[in-house]
């Protein structure tokens, strides 16, 4: 059978305002960031391993996770993107740089924004410091960005 029509593609995009529970691991994590200006980890008391950002499971042996420890505010970039268009969701405007940062006593990384850093010269194990926002926001975005050491 032959088609009679042309396929159509609309391009649009959903605003849709939402709330969610963070739960008491990440509110302990995001609570510890705006108030005390601490990074928060957590450690499986079974294998050892620390997750950045904190969760209730290790991902490595399964056991329950309960034993809160703070990481210092610097790590490494290990790996990092550079993103050059313009996006309503984007926490700044482009060109910029996300990195995934293992902080230092940390076993896994995380993604957060670079800054104060010239985007050429990124690279793989560049050390990096977390840069605290004045805003206070309540969420991962407390830290305002990481910039090079």
């Amino acid at each position: 059978m032959e088609k009679q029509f042309q396929d159509i593609i609309v391009e649009s995009k959903l605003d849709i305002p939402y709330s969610y529970y963070a739960g008491p691991i990440a509110s302990r994590f995001y609570d510890a960031l705006e108030k005390e200006r601490k990074i928060l980890g957590i450690r499986c008391g079974s294998c050892n391993r620390v997750y950045m950002p904190p969760r209730a499971t290790c991902g490595s042996c399964f056991k329950e996770m309960t034993e809160w420890v703070e990481l210092k505010d610097e790590g490494e970039v290990v790996n990092f993107t550079i993103v050059h268009y313009e996006e309503p969701i984007h926490p700044v405007k482009a060109p910029f740089a996300y990195a995934l940062i293992r902080l230092d006593g940390a076993d896994t990384a995380f993604i957060h924004l670079l800054g104060e850093v010239d985007l050429g010269r990124i690279r793989i194990g560049m050390r990096v410091k977390a840069v605290f926002s004045d805003k206070n926001p309540g969420n991962i975005l407390d830290i305002d960005h990481f910039r090079p050491v």
